[in-house]
Parts: structure tokens; C-alpha cells; sequence
């Protein structure tokens, strides 16, 4: 048995739900988003902080959007009225569940994921996704005035350009001490203590809870992802000998994927399941190499997934840098240039 694992936003949905969370519901609510987006990016990634883990934007900006007033009842709703499908999304989705078991890893919040599973064919029970723990947890109006002035001064911080600027050290410096400091606000920590992302090494663990019960190794399984979050999970996957797939990435998920996807809409992602299905890995890698209508027509690749427009490669140091360029403005322009340019 094969089985279909696949990130939420960027393969499915065009959303950053978080971020558009912010940007609706907190004053400079873009800004404060992005600010602490690049410094989860820079302690994840370049500095590589033990303990710390990629994804962790949805636990630093818990406590801001809860001052604000935004809870999981007022997620849910909000969520619902913004969804973004991808262009053929549902059909994909029903396609491959046809052939084979679908799962989605997602570092979303619960809400969002709820409201997307009533529309896709997809229960929860088959979504691993960020739950919210909020019952009984009480913040007094002065806890959330003195969190709105943080946010306020993180909005305020200058985009992060350079990591080895004094600007950004100095940044840096700075939110080291509002999150992790010894005067850290205690609210911040209680409330971050509620939300364990599931984000890095998260997805690579539920992708091992999948395998366990379905009973299948990572040679199984085909995994979709598009950012700094699934680099464990796309990585794991690759070295297991399965079906490693960076979907209109950014530079993260590029350099631990195997096979590169770059379209406007979701239906190479049907090709690729289909072949993976047929033949594994193995099948789906000579694909690439003979990318074209003929040679897909020849291995059984239904006709209605045939469409013209999609680039596909695999990957490799000498094509890395190629492929970042590529992809960088295919996803700006699937998914809009302020959350493509997101980690």
C-alpha cells in the first residue's frame, strides 16, 4: 500500500491563515506577523536553537491575537469565510483518495483545518494540525494592554533584510528578552505554553504515526510540502526512499526535497500520486526525466490530468540555486507576493 501526505497551504489552499489572522484582526498586524516570521526563520534555521523548532510563529503570536480578542471561536468563522483553494484542489484530492489513503500535515491552527475538512474529503481524523488548548485560560485587561503595546513595538521593528546586521542583532537582541528573558511577561509564557505547532520535527512525527497506523514504511509514502516547516518531514521521506515533493517551494523546502513542482494549479500533483502509485518511486523519477503528454499518456496517466504549463525537475546541489529563482516567482504569483515571500 502507497499512501498521500501532503502540507495544507501552498499545495491545497492559497492562505496563510495566521498571518491573515493577524492582518485582520491586530493594528499593524502585517508587520507584527512578519517580524516574528523571520526571527522563527532565523532561530529554526540559521542559528539552529536547541529546543527550538520551525513553525513556532503560531506559538509566538498566539498571545498577541488572543489579546485582541481572537479565540478559537472567533478563528473558526474567519477561517471559513477566507478560504483560498487551489485551482482543481478537490478534484486532486478526490482523485488520489481513490487510489490510495490521504493525509494532511499541516501546521495551521485546529480551526482553520476544521473549516477546510468541510470541504475537502478529508475527516479530521485524517489531519494532523496546531490544537488550540485555551479552556479555562484567563487573561486580565491589564495583561492585554501591556500585550498590545508589545505588539506594537514588534510591528514597529524594520524588515529583516541581512542577518548579520546591527539592525537585526539588535532586533534579535530584543526579542530574546520579550519572549525568553528572565522579565518576559508571565501571560506570554502561559498562553505559549497552550500551543505545540506542528511545525520541523512535529510533521516528521506525525508522518510516523501515519506510517504506524496504516501500517506502511517511508518508502510508502509521498509527501507534498512547500516551506520551512516541512524540511524534517521532506527529508525523512527522502532518506527513507520515498517520494520527496517541494510544491511551488520556497528555498527551505527546496534544498531537503527530491522532486520540484512548479503550477498554477494542483493537477501535476494528480500525475505525480498516480505514477507513485503505479510504480513508487522509481516510476514517478523516470516521469520526470520524460516530462511530456506522450510519454505520461504511454505510462496510464488518465488524460483529464494532462495540462501544459507545469515544470517539474529533480533536484540536486548544481540545480538548487536554478530552481530557487524559479520557484520564488511561481510562488509570488500563485499565492501572492506578501505571503510568498513567508518562510
Amino acid at each position: 500500500m502507497r499512501v498521500f501526505v501532503t502540507d495544507c497551504e501552498g499545495p491545497i489552499t492559497r492562505n496563510d491563515n495566521a498571518f491573515e489572522l493577524c492582518c485582520h484582526f491586530i493594528p499593524q498586524g502585517e508587520s507584527l506577523f512578519k517580524t516574528l516570521s523571520r526571527y522563527d526563520d532565523y532561530l529554526a534555521y540559521v542559528e539552529r536553537r536547541a529546543g527550538y523548532r520551525a513553525g513556532n510563529t503560531l506559538k509566538l503570536i498566539l498571545p498577541f491575537l488572543l489579546a485582541f480578542g481572537v479565540d478559537s471561536e472567533r478563528m473558526f468563522p474567519f477561517s471559513l469565510d477566507h478560504l483560498d483553494l487551489m485551482p482543481r484542489a478537490l478534484e486532486v484530492l478526490r482523485f488520489i483518495k481513490g487510489l490510495m489513503p490521504v493525509f494532511v500535515v499541516s501546521t495551521s491552527y485546529e480551526p482553520y483545518l476544521k473549516a477546510l475538512s468541510g470541504l475537502i474529503p478529508l475527516p479530521m481524523d485524517c489531519i494532523f494540525c496546531t490544537s488550540l488548548r485555551l479552556e479555562g485560560l484567563k487573561m486580565d485587561p491589564e495583561e492585554a494592554e501591556r500585550l498590545k503595546g508589545l505588539a506594537r513595538e514588534i510591528a514597529s521593528f524594520p524588515p529583516f533584510e541581512d542577518w548579520q546586521s546591527l539592525e537585526f542583532q539588535r532586533a534579535l537582541k530584543r526579542l530574546d528578552e520579550i519572549f525568553f528573558g528572565e522579565s518576559a511577561l508571565e501571560v506570554l509564557g502561559r498562553i505559549m505554553d497552550r500551543v505545540e505547532p506542528v511545525g520541523g520535527e512535529a510533521k516528521a512525527r506525525a508522518l510516523r504515526e501515519i506510517m504506524r497506523r496504516v501500517g506502511v514504511g517511508p518508502e510508502d509514502l509521498m509527501y507534498v510540502g512547500d516551506s520551512i516547516t516541512d524540511r524534517e518531514a521532506l527529508r525523512e521521506v527522502r532518506l527513507g526512499g520515498g517520494l520527496s515533493v517541494a510544491f511551488n517551494p520556497n528555498r527551505y523546502a527546496l534544498e531537503e526535497a527530491e522532486v520540484v513542482c512548479l503550477s498554477e494549479d494542483v493537477s501535476p500533483l494528480a500525475v505525480l500520486a498516480y505514477l507513485f502509485f503505479r510504480g513508487g518511486r522509481e516510476e514517478v523519477l523516470k516521469a520526470v526525466l520524460n516530462w511530456n503528454e506522450d510519454y505520461l499518456r504511454m505510462r496510464g496517466v488518465p488524460e483529464e490530468w494532462l495540462s501544459e504549463g507545469s515544470e517539474v525537475g529533480i533536484l540536486s546541489s548544481e540545480t538548487l540555486s536554478l530552481w530557487v529563482e524559479r520557484s520564488e516567482g511561481m510562488r509570488k504569483a500563485v499565492r501572492g507576493k506578501k505571503v510568498g515571500e513567508l518562510g
